[in-house]
């Protein structure tokens, strides 16, 4: 979830003008933890934030500070301690769901919520799911919960994300659907997931054109579905969601694949004129 509850009016009195136009409109909120962002220009002034924060959301028990974008092979935050308790996890609650994470040694992004959702009320009833990069697995298990599917593999790199997976497929009870896979997805998918798949996940945008081809081998060769996540800079008078139908569209013609991509749209801003997103693509027989 993200908010913004009267967090500007509340430090009114506490920021000087032009400091309370330079906070950022959002942050995250993740189970019990707010993770916030603070611009160079009130680096000195992040207590008072962070308590603000605390004192807007009452439910939210510790405020950590990310610096930095997500980076390495495992996408993990930067993280520093602000206010509250002293840790780093905690429990979200989504679309009926439970998902225990920690915050400083596995990915999770609150602001992929409706994705999760929309992925989900796509699966058809028997369907085979590969989710490449799981994480702790959130698509995974929400495509569990609110869908028909006979099995979803849950692929991750990271030991520790795997590790709050399988306890997540644990706590919503879907053990008899999702497969936690702990190894690289190409790895995994040429050595034990060749053609089983109805439909591929790719949420990982940094990597997704790259592992385009491996999406292809999970599938069955009847055809499928891809989800394709991507990032894209975008100018005032270009489409992100063109730019990156254009990329896949002549990845998957040099390789000779038949396919139509019937939809795509914005997940969300990630920073000035850069997007993040989702493309469904249908390959055909």
């Amino acid at each position: 979830m993200r908010r913004g509850l009267n967090l500007k009016a509340f430090l009114a009195d506490k920021l000087e003008p032009k400091e309370l136009k330079s906070l950022y409109k959002s942050y995250d909120i993740i189970g019990d933890i707010a993770v916030i962002r603070v611009p160079e220009t009130v680096k000195q002034k992040r207590d008072i934030i962070a308590e603000a924060v605390i004192q807007t959301h009452k439910h939210v028990r510790a405020v950590l500070c990310q610096f930095g974008p997500v980076s390495g092979d495992f996408r993990l935050r930067n993280l520093e301690w602000v206010a509250g308790e002293r840790k780093t996890q905690t429990i979200h609650r989504e679309h009926g769901c439970v998902f225990k994470v920690d915050l400083e040694k596995c990915y999770f992004s609150p602001r992929l919520s409706h994705e999760r959702m929309r992925i989900a009320q796509h699966v058809r009833p028997g369907e085979v799911v590969v989710n490449m990069f799981a994480g702790v697995g959130c698509f995974s298990i929400i495509v569990a919960k609110h869908s028909e599917a006979e099995r979803i593999y849950s692929v991750d790199l990271n030991p520790v994300a795997i590790h709050y997976m399988r306890e997540n497929i644990l706590l919503n009870r879907v053990e008899g659907t999702v497969v936690a896979v702990h190894g690289d997805a190409r790895k995994a998918i040429e050595k034990n997931l060749r053609e089983i798949a109805d439909r591929v996940l790719i949420p990982l945008p940094e990597k997704a054109y790259e592992y385009l081809d491996c999406a292809l081998l999970a599938l069955k060769p009847t055809g499928g579905w891809i989800h394709y996540y991507s990032f894209e800079h975008a100018k005032k008078d270009e489409g992100p969601v063109g730019t990156t139908k254009d990329k896949v569209t002549k990845r998957l013609r040099d390789m000779e694949i038949r396919f139509e991509v019937p939809f795509g749209r914005i997940v969300r801003a990630t920073g000035p004129r850069w997007y993040q997103t989702v493309l469904d693509i249908r390959i055909l027989p």
